[in-house]
């Protein structure tokens, strides 16, 4: 199975060469910084023992989190929201929903990560990981913020942090912005998925970071590939504060959070209706392999080959590619939740941790568009370049994760 992996990294990043601009001046330097870092955070963060100790405590952080927010939920929405029922249940189950339970997580999180934030706490881990991809992947100061706050922060929080400088980037560096925006996912989403994922496989909270985390350099890698350039701008070396005190930050993060969990909320709806609409044309046609054609096996058969270069078993492609499909048209969100639901049988337990780093992006149409917004109002001058990056950060963002998912796919 490794050496299945092993052989899909070099098919990822074949497929990342064959795309570029200029294949001439790919530099195969940043293909090998690029895989060292990634095998380098890998090992430190699967295998390095107080790294586990750590992950321990993420994990305990997550239920008290967790639980935090149930009591919140349950104070202002009763028993829907989480709190003790009036009545006998019946079936545990059919008591949880998902925008009163779970969702306002979302809410929670925002507000610490802009505490975290004024206290300068999230910063300093930013400016640390910067530090290192500027000098192992020649990225500029600038980018370099950007990419480290990604593993951190969404992918409009983190060109924030950069704001003055987006104007003046190159067009191979507005990608790499791009990329990092599209193969990792926000700390306020990493909490929510791990609350799907408990139960599906150990310590959820632990490889969602990890893969956030890894999913950088090779994000970087990837858009260097597709686009090569040397250009280094420079970046700033303290970042102005941003809230006038820690209650300021509470309430400017909890504001902020409102505005994520009804897009969250807006676009489960519509994305979830679009599938079934979709499903309901799709059982017209006739029945292939006894069974009815739906969007999700159509996505199985588009994105299988490319599991399998993560190292998922032939007999297990299907099911993944249709997970991976899922993430890619709709949401990771989504996607996370069909892992969560799979039969028992469906992926093995290496081929649901794989699945859980593939998965570990935000590289979908619904997501491009929250991305062009953003940038574009940020860098308004940059509109033209941004909208003509867009399609192809989505697959350079793909291909990160599932670079990452190949990597953890060697090692576990």
């Amino acid at each position: 199975m490794a050496v299945q992996s092993a052989v899909g990294i070099a098919g990822l990043v074949a497929i990342a060469w064959l795309l570029s601009e200029q294949r001439r001046l790919v530099s195969w330097r940043i293909i090998a910084a690029g895989l060292i870092v990634q095998f380098l955070l890998a090992l430190l963060l699967l295998k390095f023992p107080p790294s586990q100790t750590l992950f321990l405590g993420l994990t305990r952080l997550v239920d008290a989190v967790q639980a935090a927010t149930i009591a919140g939920t349950s104070f202002v929405f009763g028993y829907v929201g989480g709190g003790r029922s009036p009545f006998a249940v019946t079936d545990p189950g059919a008591g949880f929903v998902l925008a009163f339970q779970a969702l306002p997580l979302v809410l929670l999180m925002s507000a610490l990560s802009a505490l975290l934030y004024h206290w300068r706490i999230l910063p300093l881990v930013v400016k640390a990981f910067s530090r290192l991809l500027e000098r192992s992947m020649g990225l500029g100061g600038a980018v370099g913020v950007s990419s480290a706050a990604n593993a951190f922060v969404g992918m409009v929080e983190a060109p924030l942090l950069i704001r003055p400088y987006l104007a003046r980037l190159s067009r191979g560096e507005l990608f790499v912005v791009m990329t990092g925006g599209m193969a990792t996912i926000a700390g306020t989403m990493m909490v929510l998925y791990a609350t799907f994922l408990t139960g599906v496989i150990p310590d959820p909270i632990g490889h969602l970071l990890t893969a956030s985390l890894i999913s950088v350099p090779a994000a970087i890698m990837v858009a260097k590939i597709m686009i090569p350039d040397d250009t280094r701008t420079g970046g700033q070396d303290d970042q102005p504060m941003v809230y006038a005190s820690s209650m300021d930050a509470v309430v400017r993060g909890t504001a902020d959070g409102v505005g994520l969990l009804i897009n969250i909320i807006a676009m489960l709806i519509v994305l979830v209706a679009l599938v079934a609409l979709a499903n309901g044309l799709l059982a017209l046609l006739p029945e292939i392999a006894g069974a009815p054609v739906t969007l999700q096996r159509l996505m199985g058969l588009v994105m299988a080959p490319i599991v399998w270069l993560m190292g998922i078993p032939a007999a297990e492609m299907m099911t993944a590619g249709a997970l991976m499909g899922t993430k890619t048209v709709l949401n990771e969100l989504l996607a996370y939740v069909d892992l969560a639901h799979l039969p028992a049988g469906a992926l093995s337990e290496r081929s649901r941790v794989i699945m859980t780093y593939g998965l570990c992006g935000f590289a979908n149409f619904g997501s491009l568009g929250i991305m062009i917004a953003g940038l574009a109002a940020m860098a308004p001058e940059r509109r033209d370049d941004i909208v003509a990056l867009g399609g192809r950060s989505i697959i350079s963002g793909t291909l990160a994760s599932c670079l990452t998912g190949a990597v953890v796919g060697i090692l576990i």
